[in-house]
């Protein structure tokens, strides 16, 4: 038989994670990955960069490479104010600021378009309760939902 003790941290771990929230992980060029040929301004153009988020490159770390510089860097595809330099073929880049961020292929590859900017934006706001009533009372709902879904599923467990 469980304690009420144990209950009680169950409870509480549950209602941590459903308060958790989870950071995106961009992966540059989606399935086509980072290499040449790719228009990755549309490709960052399609995203909304948060603080907090991920930006991945994936690459054949025999050819590639991923350098974070300034814009002048950028512009001219040059290794001027380096940043960070990652070579791992399967790289995964915090965005702790909000701010812009600029990467190139440090071996060639920016010159064939290996080269992506992104804005990273403040985490937003939550909405006002009266807002977040209305508007996502079936959010609201379904995650209500899935969260006393798993509290049951450990307590089944658990006996």
């Amino acid at each position: 038989m469980m304690s009420i003790s144990r209950l009680i941290i169950y409870l509480l771990l549950i209602a941590a994670a459903a308060t958790t929230v989870s950071a995106t992980d961009h992966i540059v060029g989606a399935n086509r990955g980072w290499n040449p040929g790719i228009n990755y301004t549309l490709w960052a153009n399609n995203h909304t960069f948060y603080v907090g988020d991920f930006i991945s490159f994936r690459y054949q770390k025999t050819q590639y490479n991923v350098i974070e510089v300034n814009k002048t860097g950028y512009d001219n595809c040059t290794l001027d104010g380096a940043i960070g330099n990652w070579s791992s073929g399967k790289d995964f880049i915090l965005l702790n600021e909000s701010q812009r961020y600029y990467f190139i292929c440090g071996t060639g590859g920016c010159f064939n378009g290996m080269k992506v900017t992104i804005r990273v934006l403040p985490l937003p706001s939550p909405p006002s309760s009266t807002v977040a009533a209305s508007n996502h009372s079936s959010a609201s709902t379904a995650v209500c939902r899935s969260i006393f879904g798993v509290f049951f599923m450990v307590l089944a467990s658990l006996f």
